[in-house]
């Protein structure tokens, strides 16, 4: 008899944790993009990120999710440590909304949630149809497995050794360890917190303990977010000391209180929830979440700086441009499926930059022949080659993971401009192959072709600044200047070209001299069909969702 309740406790916590992890889970993929997008634009300040981050939290279900992401933003750049402060303070009370679920006891319509959700998949065509049915699906089978736990408590309540045992834990110090262990162990506070829920309703716990437990969890709950910042940055690391912190502190003072006037505090709580024991839990896992940011928000800043204290230093400073290294992506930063397109998207942007500069370094050296810039030309186009591979095996990795729907649309996209920004490394190469054998032959130069190479590349380099914008910010008010120029640059190429041909009937300009200026106007020319292929490359694939949807 024993065993088959705890078997059906186990059966019923399997189906908890599945339900959560699917329903979270789903939500990130079908809503993934937006929300991040949603979370870096409103966190201007701890206010606004404060709101944030309780939005962005009871959607997904999971303050870890949302904590890990914020480390995330916070190692790529994205976000600074005070900003992220508000967005934690947020998401401590978003994950609150869990257990309010829970508590009013959705089991019994729970079989119905769950065929919902098996049809919409089994007959759903569109993608984004069939993650709403897997999130449906995922609440169905979430309160299915508190069904079963909460069939299993009501044995549990014939089982004098493990009544005993429940009703012996009653130090304060002892049941907030139990709450973090166990929150640590499962890695979700609303878990834990719902356990203890069920537990009480059954009369498994008393409610004043059940509050010290509750205060456990909030501990328990870092550790996600500090095992995702090891492999960051210092300022990841810092962000998920400010969670830890805010946690730690606020659970102190709250413990405080408990230890001052439980009394007054019970007699609150239990006015909120009436008589039912399950409601009292939710309510206080809510109180004690609203009331620790009521307190601490105002001493966030301070917050942030005793992160400097905790995780002294500065990163390692890296010459990237002497170093092969990634520097947004790869082993050593922190890993989040919904911010990992962000992050090549940045990766991607400093190789373009690399691969601008390169080509102007070349040009450069193609006038004055100056033998540093050349070898140096040289040495960027192999880390312009490196950053090709690792991005686009990076690239391969992360598309067979649980991406948001809109981010996997714009992975052939992301490959494109991977490739297009390395032909463009390779132009660069070609202009300095050119500077090469003007020096060693002795190719002079005109005035007026030089001055008609720099024509030429200064549209190249306003056509290359605008798209790699376009592409990594989105600036859209820029696409009409891209489009205009690349057709100046068309007309240009044809023009320089017919020059050239002009020079060399009137004997003004060598042979030799002239096979490497129409090599060059002809790559230039062709350097900004790549510049508009990487502008147009992330619009084209929202255009197509847009088709689909």
């Amino acid at each position: 008899m024993n065993i088959s309740i705890l078997l059906s406790m186990a059966g019923g916590l399997g189906l908890f944790l599945l339900g959560m992890k699917l329903m979270s889970d789903s939500i990130e993929k079908a809503a993934g993009a937006k929300l991040r997008s949603i979370l870096a634009f409103f966190t201007t300040n701890r206010f606004t990120g404060m709101l944030v981050g309780i939005v962005f939290t009871g959607i997904i279900q999971s303050s870890s999710a949302c904590t890990v992401m914020v480390v995330s933003f916070v190692n790529s750049g994205l976000m600074n440590l005070y900003q992220a402060a508000g967005v934690i303070f947020g998401a401590n009370i978003g994950t609150t909304i869990t257990s309010q679920l829970v508590s009013f006891n959705l089991s019994e319509i729970a079989p119905v949630f769950l065929l919902v959700g098996v049809v919409i998949i089994m007959f759903g065509k569109k993608q984004k149809l069939t993650r709403i049915g897997d999130i449906i699906v995922g609440f169905g089978v979430l309160f299915m497995g508190l069904s079963g736990m909460s069939g299993a408590m009501s044995g549990i309540k014939e089982m004098p050794e493990v009544v005993s045992m429940l009703s012996s834990l009653s130090d304060p110090f002892l049941a907030v360890l139990v709450g973090t262990v166990l929150t640590a162990v499962i890695q979700s506070s609303s878990v834990t917190v719902s356990i203890v829920l069920l537990m009480a309703n059954q009369g498994l716990l008393g409610l004043p303990i059940c509050l010290y437990i509750v205060l456990g969890c909030n501990i328990g709950s870092c550790g996600s977010a500090i095992l995702a910042s090891l492999a960051g940055k210092k300022d990841a690391k810092r962000a998920a000391m400010i969670h830890f912190l805010f946690n730690v502190i606020g659970t102190v003072i709250m413990f405080g209180i408990f230890q001052l006037a439980l009394n007054p505090v019970m007699s609150f709580i239990t006015w909120l929830s009436g008589a039912n024991a399950g409601r009292f839990v939710a309510n206080a896992h809510t109180t004690i979440k609203i009331f620790q940011v009521l307190i601490l928000l105002p001493f966030s800043s301070l917050i942030v700086k005793l992160t400097y204290l905790l995780v002294p230093g500065d990163d390692k400073k890296v010459d990237y441009r002497e170093n092969f290294q990634l520097k947004y992506i790869g082993g050593k930063v922190v890993f989040n499926p919904a911010t990992a397109v962000v992050e090549v998207i940045r990766e991607l942007e400093r190789m373009a930059d690399l691969a601008s500069e390169n080509l102007n370094r070349a040009m450069n050296a193609l006038i004055t022949l100056d033998e540093d810039d050349i070898q140096e030309v040289y040495k960027v186009e192999k880390n312009i080659n490196f950053l090709n591979h690792a991005i686009t095996n990076y690239l391969v990795k992360i598309n067979q993971t649980t991406l948001p729907i809109e981010d996997l649309k714009s992975m052939g996209a992301l490959f494109h401009v991977a490739n297009d920004i390395e032909r463009i490394g390779d132009h660069a190469e070609n202009v300095v192959d050119a500077a090469q054998r003007r020096k060693e032959a002795g190719v002079a130069f005109s005035k007026e072709a030089q001055h008609e190479l720099g024509e030429m590349m200064d549209m190249v380099n306003s056509i290359m600044r605008y798209s790699i914008d376009v592409f990594a910010h989105n600036a859209e008010e820029h696409v009409s200047d891209i489009m205009e120029l690349e057709n100046k640059i068309d007309e240009k190429e044809r023009e320089l070209q017919g020059k050239h041909v002009e020079r060399l009937t009137k004997q003004e300009c060598s042979p030799e001299a002239g096979m490497i200026f129409s090599d060059i106007v002809s790559g230039l020319e062709r350097v900004g069909d790549h510049a508009t292929n990487i502008a147009f490359s992330i619009m084209d694939s929202e255009r197509e969702e847009q088709k689909e949807a």
